[in-house]
């Protein structure tokens, strides 16, 4: 999962000359809900930077289901891992909802760290932050429910989401990436009808407000209270 405190983006993190270097060296793609920005396996090396929507990153279980590992929305720099390992894609990035991404190619963004050799260690910290991401997750597996990874999850979640979008006016927090109950199961390691259950249980207890693809957090520390708790 997430980490609790998220971070500026790679591209928040970048001066006005840094982003008008990568402008001049990508160009714009716009990519339609549910389509794929990266396949797993292949051998393709080009990066992007999301500049608007969210995408979710998968990989294929052994048993052919698609696992989600985390998303990536407005500002992340995306598809870097296989620039720096040179091996073939490791995951599959798919648009949760129509995505616009500046796309380099990897000699192009090759380029654009020599001249700017800055933004290697933000490179750096981005690869280095995810992995710690993924060790957190296996942790959170290990130690906590399903009910718990689920409140930990959405808490995360909340939080990345008003960093891209302020709170409403009472402190609600709107999820900005559109996951179905079935990737929120797949993201927390866990069955859609846990979910479902899990989520009606955080509704009772007024946590959260939920619509069809849609979840609005009311209350981010009583989430972590719960997460934390031995009352799923």
């Amino acid at each position: 999962m997430p980490s609790s405190s998220p971070r500026p983006t790679f591209w928040g993190t970048l001066g006005p000359p840094e982003r008008a270097a990568l402008r001049e060296r990508g160009r714009d793609q716009s990519f339609p809900s549910r389509s794929v920005l990266v396949h797993e396996g292949d051998s393709s090396d080009h990066v992007m930077i999301i500049m608007a929507g969210w995408a979710k990153v998968s990989s294929a279980a052994s048993d052919g289901h698609d696992v989600v590992l985390a998303v990536r929305g407005p500002g992340d720099l995306v598809a870097e891992s296989a620039l720096l390992s040179g091996r073939r894609r490791s995951a599959t990035i798919t648009a949760l909802g129509p995505v616009l991404a500046l796309v380099l190619t990897a000699e192009r963004f090759a380029a654009f760290l020599e001249r700017y050799p800055a933004a290697w260690q933000r490179v750096s910290d981005t690869f280095i932050r995810r992995l710690g991401d993924a060790d957190h997750r296996l942790q959170a597996h290990v130690s906590a429910s399903g009910g718990q990874r689920l409140a930990a999850l959405l808490a995360d979640l909340a939080e990345l989401s008003a960093y891209h979008r302020p709170p409403g006016p009472n402190g609600a927090i709107e999820i900005g990436p559109p996951l179905s109950q079935e990737e929120l199961g797949s993201w927390t390691d866990t069955s859609r009808e846990t979910v479902a259950r899990s989520l009606a249980v955080l509704r009772r207890r007024g946590l959260i407000h939920t619509g069809w693809r849609r979840i609005t957090v009311l209350d981010v520390a009583g989430l972590r209270t719960y997460a934390a708790s031995d009352l799923d």
